[in-house]
């Protein structure tokens, strides 16, 4: 009797915990269709900004300007997204450790330097051999654009005053629901790609000059590109939960199968104990 309790108990824990994962599921689900619409939506701009930026750099006949200056990688700034919470599967175990490979690699002929957004980052960070400019812990997907554009404009001037010579961000891409691709990608410095020759026909009339519209430009373009890197982090976030939610309602599910079977047999056996012991006991009435 004692383990059909124990198993009755059990089962009605198990219960419970499929209840909170298929809320979680459903909230994670909602969440993700949330963020998926706006990395949709928002993904032309980020992307065929990296284009303009590429034709203005080139148009711009050798003008000079700090965030297209490349220098010796002495020193390197990164930035590491993840998020606060957890039960989302491997998706900051993985990042990190990619992260980590990377970095220590870095630190063979450069000084390494982090800025760490999200908890699982900090935690994860806190003993490791680098050293950390900054933190963002709290709340991080509920960060403004004004604070991603803090971030971004800590690490321009980091570049800008020539404190760090590389910047790089890890972070996960969205790429579908069943896995987000871990990406650690250059920042800074910006470099324009190579254009054909005959591009040179297409140079246009700068109005205002060059030097006002790289200065608006190229900023602008950073910063654009960390909000997108939030984006993407945060839509593959809410995709990794949803799965492992849905993952482990449905290992919840053949659980309480498994132990409601155990509990039949158990049920069954503890019967037919008794239905023996009833007819030994007839049969010996019999016999006197």
């Amino acid at each position: 009797m004692p383990a059909l309790i124990d198993l009755r108990r059990r089962i009605k824990s198990v219960k419970n915990t499929q209840q909170i994962t298929q809320a979680m599921k459903t909230v994670s689900s909602a969440k993700f269709r949330k963020a998926q619409r706006l990395l949709l939506e928002g993904r032309p701009y980020w992307h065929n900004l990296s284009d303009l930026l590429a034709y203005a750099a080139f148009w711009s006949e050798g003008y000079f300007h700090p965030l297209l200056a490349e220098r010796e990688e002495k020193k390197v700034e990164g930035l590491v997204i993840t998020s606060d919470k957890g039960l989302a599967g491997a998706f900051n175990s993985n990042l990190l450790e990619k992260a980590l490979s990377f970095f220590k690699e870095k630190t063979r002929s450069s000084e390494v330097n982090l800025v760490l957004v999200g908890k699982k980052a900090v935690s994860f960070f806190k003993n490791r051999p680098f050293s950390v400019d900054s933190v963002y812990s709290d709340n991080v997907e509920k960060l403004t654009y004004d604070e991603i554009r803090e971030i971004a404009r800590f690490l321009m001037e980091l570049y800008v005053f020539q404190k760090v010579d590389a910047v790089y961000v890890a972070y996960n891409e969205f790429r579908s629901i069943l896995s987000p691709r871990m990406t650690i990608t250059r920042l800074l410095p910006l470099v324009s790609s190579e254009e054909e020759e005959d591009q040179s026909l297409l140079f246009p009339d700068w109005e205002p000059e060059v030097v006002s519209i790289l200065n608006s430009l190229l900023p602008l373009y950073v910063e654009s590109q960390v909000y997108h890197y939030f984006h993407e982090s945060s839509a593959a976030e809410h995709a990794a939960r949803m799965m492992a939610m849905d993952n482990a309602t449905k290992n919840a599910e053949e659980l309480i199968d498994d132990l409601t079977l155990v509990l039949n047999k158990i049920r069954q056996a503890s019967i037919t104990k008794e239905l023996l012991e009833i007819m030994t006991a007839v049969d010996a009435l019999a016999k006197k």
